[in-house]
């Protein structure tokens, strides 16, 4: 039986615990992806989620699909974005077949959901156009503030999922080798990737900052070069 992904939409709803942050790191990882990529022809997008990287990606390809298989999610972006020139698809990403192959295909923050992340990967191989490329963003087990929370007995395994991952629907944590090991595993080669997120303090910490804005646009940028540490991991991977 496959899950009602409906009933995991309210923490993509506004005012959620998470959205700080999560707002900061999916308006940020797009941008990053657009470096790497540039214009492209075709771009799928596994996932809608809070809808800011459908914003930033519809911009940058002629043709722009998004799967999603939370009817509730869908029909909220649609209300706020009328306009929007992309298709986008309900449907589980285990059974979605295009009709023609993507230069670029996003998995953005998706691989934490999915009952089996080695299906999806195998599974969008067949739909990557010659010399296209896939852009991975999870979140990373690893981080800073996870090794902090592990260091107080705030966590007993580093892999341990918190309330807001099960709050979001994650059904597993990833760190650097875990995922680059998923990815080769799955047919796949890593050519680039990057941190998104260096985080020091507890959110609420960082709140009670005077100048909060630019600590947390200097954390995104400093984060780059140190994924190991990061909330968050981004790999650009093509077939081997």
């Amino acid at each position: 039986m496959k899950r009602d992904l409906n009933a995991e939409a309210s923490e993509y709803r506004p005012h959620a615990s998470t959205e700080l942050e999560n707002d900061l790191m999916l308006r940020w990882y797009p941008k990053r992806i657009i470096r790497r990529a540039g214009k492209v022809d075709r771009l799928l997008e596994l996932g809608l989620g809070h809808g800011f990287s459908a914003e930033t990606f519809n911009g940058i390809c002629r043709e722009h699909v998004i799967i999603d298989g939370a009817s509730v999610v869908i029909r909220r972006f649609l209300d706020k974005h009328p306009d929007f020139q992309g298709s986008i698809v309900e449907e589980y990403f285990e059974d979605y077949t295009p009709d023609a192959a993507f230069d670029v295909i996003v998995m953005g923050f998706v691989l934490e959901h999915v009952d089996d992340p080695d299906v999806i990967l195998r599974r969008y191989q067949k739909y990557l156009a010659r010399n296209g490329r896939i852009y991975v963003a999870v979140p990373n087990a690893k981080s800073m503030n996870r090794r902090l929370g592990l260091e107080l007995g705030l966590i007993e395994d580093i892999y341990d999922l918190n309330q807001n991952d099960l709050a979001l629907g994650h059904k597993r944590q990833y760190c650097r080798e875990s995922l680059r090991a998923a990815i080769e595993r799955a047919g796949y080669s890593v050519t680039y990737e990057e941190g998104i997120y260096l985080k020091p303090l507890p959110l609420s910490v960082l709140k009670t900052l005077p100048d909060m804005q630019e600590n947390l646009e200097a954390m995104l940028k400093v984060g780059v070069e140190f994924p190991d540490l990061c909330v968050a991991l981004l790999m650009e991977i093509v077939p081997a």
